[in-house]
């Protein structure tokens, strides 16, 4: 079986459900762009020590599962929930235990926080792009709540992986 069909060749694409629609629509953008996500996800975890590569090897598992609901597969896999949220903000919580913010930081100042930090604002695109989604059809607000916390997330892991904080975290309970 081959992946090409060619029934896309006039600009249409297949959503899980069967429905037929533009790849132009907002719909195909917003999981188009939580699959940008994962895949430069897929990039920075090979420069990440093993407790931050588990965490974004979990992250990527749960944008598949908010990929397919964006593109309406919602039957096929567990939907994205309060837990989920909830332990992305127990991940920030731990990170901000150790890394202090008190000003605005310039991105680059190593390669994996760099590659974070464009993980980061690819997750605040893809935010925008499911809020004005939302503002069209019906989106579970926990799907917006999920990007929100994985840009925060993000942006505390690129911090701490830019080596300036002694940390406890990998032995803390999350």
């Amino acid at each position: 079986m081959s992946i090409t069909t060619k029934t896309g060749d006039m600009g249409e694409t297949s959503l899980a459900n069967g429905e037929r629609i533009s790849k132009a629509h907002l719909r195909v953008e917003s999981y188009g762009t939580v699959d940008e996500l994962n895949s430069f996800l897929g990039l920075v975890k090979h420069f990440l020590p093993d407790y931050e590569r588990e965490i974004v090897e979990q992250v990527q598992r749960d944008l598949f599962r908010l990929a397919a609901e964006l593109a309406k597969g919602e039957k096929f896999v567990r939907l994205i929930n309060d837990e989920d949220v909830e332990t992305l903000t127990k991940y920030v919580h731990t990170y901000e235990e150790t890394v202090k913010l008190d000003s605005f930081v310039l991105p680059g100042e190593t390669i994996p926080s760099a590659y974070l930090d464009v993980c980061r604002t690819i997750a605040r695109r893809a935010e925008r792009l499911v809020v004005r989604l939302s503002e069209q059809e019906q989106v579970r607000p926990e799907i917006i709540k999920y990007l929100n916390r994985l840009s925060d997330l993000l942006y505390i892991m690129a911090r701490f992986v830019e080596g300036k904080h002694l940390t406890k975290i990998r032995g803390s309970e999350l």
